[in-house]
């Protein structure tokens, strides 16, 4: 698939496109992000202060937002060439880090749409030389504990896998790694509060935000996160798999 059937698909799917997160939600998010909001920050350190307006254009920009800030209400968008042009930035990354054998970590906090997309990266990179990090289970978290599925890193509490924009798992899994004396992850392969706290410590970080995860695209701004993709990250899982087919033929990677 090219990247303009690819563009296509993704929109003919609604990962880009118009997508299911409302207008006023994005509106929203952008404003909890700047206030701090627990579930919004990400874990991201701000490097300078950022006002509304600047947080608004970045996202028409890197996201394709709606730039009309009279429009408050109904359909946002998230513009695929955006997405695909990021998806070939990503991949370029995730294969140069697989074919040099580097330890990389992969975790979602979105497990019921993202889950199967970083466990075929996991595998695919693992099978190119790569080390997939693993993080020693059962350090706690809430009313739960950390988790490794597939390869992944993942929230788990009371039996299911959790959604959580919480930068806390992602301080526990790394600080795990070195009470057990472990080298830390060459590159994180990531989303929400697990890819903005690894990135605001310094790590080579990439990964996926939706348009209304402001967090992320402000973090890669500032030159944080290397790479941050945008698309509606809770579609049904196998709509992902063209998309994940994409990057790893972009990245060299063998097939999941």
């Amino acid at each position: 698939m090219n990247p303009t059937e690819l563009a296509e698909y993704l929109d003919s799917v609604r990962i880009t496109g118009k997508v299911a997160t409302p207008r006023q939600d994005n509106l929203k998010h952008m404003r909890l992000f700047l206030e701090g909001n627990e579930h919004l920050e990400f874990g991201v350190t701000r490097t300078r202060p950022w006002s509304f307006d600047e947080v608004f254009d970045l996202m028409h920009e890197r996201v394709g937002t709606s730039g009309d800030p009279a429009h408050t209400e109904g359909q946002d968008t998230i513009d695929a060439a955006r997405c695909v042009a990021a998806l070939d930035r990503f991949a370029d990354r995730l294969g140069s880090s697989a074919h040099r054998g580097e330890r990389i970590l992969f975790a979602t906090g979105h497990p019921a749409g993202l889950l199967p997309v970083h466990a075929a990266f996991a595998r695919s990179a693992a099978a190119a030389g790569a080390t997939v990090v693993r993080v020693p289970e059962g350090r706690r978290f809430g009313a739960g504990d950390i988790r490794q599925v597939f390869g992944v890193l993942v929230w788990h509490q009371h039996g299911g896998l959790m959604h959580t924009h919480f930068p806390e798992p992602m301080r526990l899994s790394l600080d795990t790694l070195a009470t057990e004396g472990l080298e830390p992850p060459d590159l994180v392969v990531a989303d929400h509060g697990w890819a903005g706290h690894s990135a605001s410590a310094g790590l080579p970080t990439i990964g996926f935000a939706d348009c209304n995860d402001p967090g992320l695209f402000v973090s890669e701004a500032q030159g944080q996160v290397e790479v941050a993709v945008p698309l509606d990250d809770n579609v049904w899982p196998g709509l992902y798999e063209p998309l994940i087919a994409y990057v790893l033929e972009r990245a060299g990677l063998p097939p999941a």
